[in-house]
């Protein structure tokens, strides 16, 4: 969630708000809207977004996504700049089902288009190409995976993602978790990063979500992730 999170890694998105993406797809003929705001801060400032991520059901075991941000940097010198962010396209199509074989598989390769202001985003397009597993028992789920990112760009190489959460159904309007993730360097000269988060999920009703989550950074966090949080208002219908 190559994701419209602002954080260090790039989301894949049923999964909000945790970078860990599940295999499930959006019910058929339904869709879910994820009216999201997120930020990380490094050692040279803060970097954000907020927009809307749109799930569609397109068919039983498919499901079709389009991320639309706006995005801002501030960074600690210098000007702030905001503008157009990179939209994301993607498709998740589910492979098994965790009824027949003990776990949901699917796949959900994601297209990150270049973006429309040189002020802000990539000005290349990238390619994520990952694998997402779940497995459900009582209360808990844990699923996650990860995958090889296409980054051709300006100083810019391929990269690899891996993320893991666990979660609890601790009310029955409240579910709570924690993840971990890591992210290989994106750039000739950069570095890996690794971070935590922990996360939340409350059901005001069956069509109104809040998802929430905020963590830091623990491998090469001041040039990275010093922390990050994600907020959104689901939809769903």
């Amino acid at each position: 969630m190559l994701a419209v999170r602002v954080v260090p890694v790039p989301q894949a998105h049923a999964g909000p708000p945790y970078v860990a993406d599940d295999p499930e797809t959006t019910d058929y003929r339904h869709f879910e809207t994820y009216l999201f705001a997120s930020a990380a801060s490094t050692r040279d400032g803060t970097s954000g977004a907020a927009g809307v991520d749109f799930s569609y059901g397109a068919g039983p075991d498919l499901q079709l996504t389009l991320v639309a941000p706006a995005a801002q940097e501030r960074p600690n010198q210098g000007q702030s700049a905001t503008g157009p962010g990179n939209i994301e396209r993607a498709a998740k199509i589910r492979l098994a089902h965790q009824a027949r074989v003990g776990w949901d598989v699917s796949v959900f390769p994601r297209i990150v288009l270049p973006g429309a202001s040189r002020r802000v985003g990539d000005q290349h397009a990238a390619y994520l190409l990952p694998a997402w597993i779940e497995k459900d028992w009582g209360r808990w789920s844990t699923f996650g995976g990860g995958g090889y990112v296409i980054n051709h760009g300006s100083g810019s190489q391929d990269y690899t993602l891996l993320a893991w959460a666990i979660t609890r159904q601790v009310l029955p309007r409240l579910q709570i978790g924690a993840e971990l993730f890591h992210r290989s360097a994106d750039t000739r000269e950069g570095v890996s990063s690794t971070g935590l988060s922990a996360g939340l999920r409350f059901d005001f009703s069956d069509r109104y979500h809040l998802l929430g989550s905020f963590g830091p950074g623990i491998q090469n966090a001041s040039a990275t992730n010093v922390h990050s949080w994600y907020l959104a208002l689901l939809i769903t219908r």
